[in-house]
């Protein structure tokens, strides 16, 4: 069997990291926005790239987070330069992991190949926290597979290079663009991510990383 988690949501609690890099920026620059909130715009205009970046055209994720942040940047009236930024933004090396992570993975390694299934480059999942949990050659990303979450494209072309698999999926566009694409899925619980209302419902759900290895028995 082989198992991937998402890397940002499932895996890594990437709203405290950055926010705590927005604090700090915001702080010195003498901003009222706390890191929360700029992370928030920050994080949606990125999905938006994301939702319209081209299966055929390929753009790499640290430039789609470049414009991202240069939108948000001026949808809140900051004169800053999101070039120069980004980097003290997205160090995901500082990112941390949720608390049951560690313990979960290793528990799922105990029965199971495990990899990531990720909208990211292939330099910045390797420098993340998760990586050194997971099998390399199942580090299944964007630049990887030339396609984004949630396009059907990034689902199917991990299948053919992993084979069938499960995902292990946290907000609500991976849990339907993989529950779409006809791949086995759990939901894993995490603040701040909802399931979509108008979309498909995952067989199993947990809310602790621990839970997996018997989630997984019971999908069989």
């Amino acid at each position: 069997m082989i198992v991937t988690f998402d890397l940002f949501s499932a895996l890594t609690d990437s709203r405290a990291g950055a926010s705590a890099a927005f604090a700090g920026i915001a702080a010195e620059r003498g901003w009222s926005l706390t890191g929360e909130e700029l992370y928030d715009v920050w994080d949606r205009h990125n999905k938006q790239a994301q939702r319209t970046a081209r299966a055929d055209r390929w753009v790499s994720f640290r430039a789609l987070s470049r414009h991202a942040l240069a939108a948000a940047y001026a949808e809140l009236g900051l004169g800053a330069d999101p070039y120069a930024d980004l980097n003290r933004v997205q160090d995901v090396a500082s990112w941390p992991l949720w608390p049951d992570v560690a313990d979960g993975v290793r528990a799922v390694a105990q029965r199971a190949r495990v990899g990531i299934l990720s909208n990211v480059d292939d330099d910045l999942a390797a420098a993340t926290r998760a990586y050194r949990l997971v099998e390399p050659d199942l580090v299944l990303t964007s630049q990887r597979l030339g396609a984004y979450k949630p396009h059907p494209e990034i689902y199917q072309r991990a299948r053919e290079h992993a084979g069938e698999l499960v995902h292990v999926a946290a907000s609500a566009r991976d849990v339907r663009g993989a529950l779409d694409a006809g791949i086995a899925t759990v939901r894993l619980v995490r603040p701040g991510h909802r399931l979509d209302p108008a979309g498909p419902v995952p067989d199993v759900e947990v809310s602790d990383a621990r839970d997996l290895p018997a989630a997984l028995d019971r999908l069989g």
